[in-house]
C-alpha cells in the first residue's frame, strides 16, 4: 500500500498532466465532429480486428471438434472391427476408406423425438449419393435408416419409430431378434425375438446382427436394461440406447457398395 502511494507522490506531475490532456481530448471530440468521427472510424477499424481475431478463434475451435469427430469415427470403426468375426468385414474396416463400405458425413438440421413414428433430417441428398435404404450411425452408435432423400437433404427413419425394424443381436450369446420401440421412452428401445434359451444379463451389449445390407455387423446399440418372457416363448428386451436420440448434432451415412450384387443374389435365391 504505501509502495502504491508513493508511486502517486512521485509520479503527481505527470499524472495530472495526464488527466488534463483525456480531458481536454473528450472536450475537443465533443465540439468538432471531424475528430469524433474519426475516433469512431478507428473505434470500428479496432472492434473489426477484435471480431476477426474472435472468429478466427472460433473456427480454430469449430476445426479443434471436426478433429475430434474425425478421431471417435476412426474410433467407431475400429470398434465395428473388433465386433466383427466375418474376416471379409474386418479387412473391409482396416480404414476409414473402407474397401466395402462408404461412409458420408452430414449435420443433423431437424430431429424430431417425442412423436410415435420419429424422423431426423439432415443436410446431405441424393447429389452427395445418398440412396433410400441406407444406414446411419453416429460414433456412439445406431441412429436409424434412410427413407427419403431430395437433392441437397435426406429424411431418416429414427430407430424411435414404430415402422422401424432393424436386425440386432447379444453380442456375446450372437442370439439376434428386431429392434423395435413402443413409444414410451426415447433412450429405450426393444430387441423382440429374442430366444427363450438365450442366456441374457442386464448390462450386455446390442450390436446390429449384420443378416441385411443396410448396416455392417457389429455396430453398436445399446445395453441391455431389462428382459421379460413373453408367453413362455421368448424375450423382449428393454435396450438403453448408447446414442443420445434427443442432442445428435452429426451422423454418417453408410453406403454398402456391394449392396446390388447382394441384392441380386437374394432375388436369385428367391427364385430357385
Amino acid at each position: 500500500m504505501q509502495q502504491i502511494i508513493y508511486f502517486f507522490i512521485k509520479n503527481k506531475n505527470f499524472l495530472l498532466f495526464a488527466l488534463l490532456f483525456l480531458v481536454s481530448f473528450i472536450l475537443t471530440l465533443q465540439s468538432h465532429s471531424y475528430h469524433n468521427s474519426k475516433l469512431i472510424s478507428s473505434t470500428n477499424f479496432f472492434s473489426g480486428k477484435i471480431y476477426n481475431v474472435t472468429s478466427n478463434i472460433t473456427e480454430y475451435f469449430d476445426l479443434k471438434q471436426q478433429n475430434k469427430i474425425l478421431l471417435e469415427q476412426n474410433s467407431m470403426l475400429l470398434k465395428f472391427q473388433a465386433n466383427s468375426n466375418n474376416p471379409i468385414l474386418q479387412k473391409a474396416l482396416d480404414s476409414t476408406l473402407s474397401k466395402n463400405f462408404k461412409f458420408t458425413g452430414a449435420r443433423v438440421i431437424n430431429n424430431v423425438y417425442s412423436k410415435t413414428n420419429n424422423h431426423i433430417t439432415i443436410d446431405k441428398g441424393h447429389n452427395d449419393s445418398l440412396e433410400i435404404d441406407m444406414g446411419v450411425i453416429t460414433s456412439k452408435g445406431l441412429v436409424g435408416i434412410v427413407n427419403k432423400t431430395s437433392g441437397k437433404y435426406a429424411r431418416i427413419q429414427s430407430v424411435l419409430n414404430t415402422k422401424s425394424q432393424i436386425n440386432a443381436q447379444l453380442k456375446k450369446s450372437k442370439h439376434f431378434g428386431f429392434l423395435t420401440w413402443n413409444t414410451q421412452n426415447p433412450q429405450v428401445v426393444q430387441l423382440t425375438e429374442i430366444p427363450k434359451l438365450a442366456p441374457i444379463a442386464i448390462g450386455d451389449t446390442i450390436i446390429t446382427g449384420g443378416n441385411s445390407s443396410i448396416f455392417p455387423k457389429g455396430v453398436l446399440v445399446g445395453s441391455v436394461a431389462n428382459y421379460t418372457l413373453q408367453n413362455n416363448d421368448s424375450y423382449t428386451v428393454d435396450v438403453r440406447l448408447f446414442n443420445d436420440m434427443t442432442n445428435l448434432s452429426h451422423v454418417y451415412v453408410i453406403k454398402n457398395k456391394n449392396k446390388q450384387e447382394i441384392i441380386q443374389l437374394q432375388l436369385s435365391d428367391d427364385a430357385e
